[in-house]
């Protein structure tokens, strides 16, 4: 097939394996793997939160006052919702561009899954 009778969505399938970038090809499961330029962040991003999380377990093993407790666990639920944030980001721009490009509604109606699940 030439390039003047393939549809966008085929040209853009076409340049994913001309740059070697893994992606999925069957119907039925949006399966693909990717590396993201946010992985680094989002890794850092969650191991301070677990530590700060260790170290609330430890206020609560001490007999921390309820309330610095409480105050602590909500800055844990904050970096914890702004590590979504960033993973949201990187999937919109990135997965979610791909998605409309090659046509791939399934991946769309999983991005709406999942924002309604991240945001309850």
């Amino acid at each position: 097939m030439d390039k003047e009778s393939r549809t966008e969505a085929e040209l853009a399938h076409a340049k994913l394996h001309e740059a070697g970038i893994p992606h999925g090809h069957g119907e039925g499961h949006h399966n693909h793997t990717h590396t993201h330029e946010s992985t680094k962040a989002v890794l850092n991003r969650l191991s301070r939160a677990i530590g700060h999380l260790e170290s609330i377990r430890k206020m609560v093993e001490n007999g921390r006052d309820c309330s610095e407790v409480l105050i602590q666990l909500s800055a844990v639920r904050a970096a914890i919702n702004n590590t979504g944030k960033v993973i949201l980001q990187d999937h919109i721009q990135h997965c979610l561009v791909d998605a409309i490009a090659t046509g791939d509604m399934e991946a769309i109606e999983e991005l709406n899954k999942a924002i309604d699940r991240f945001v309850k």
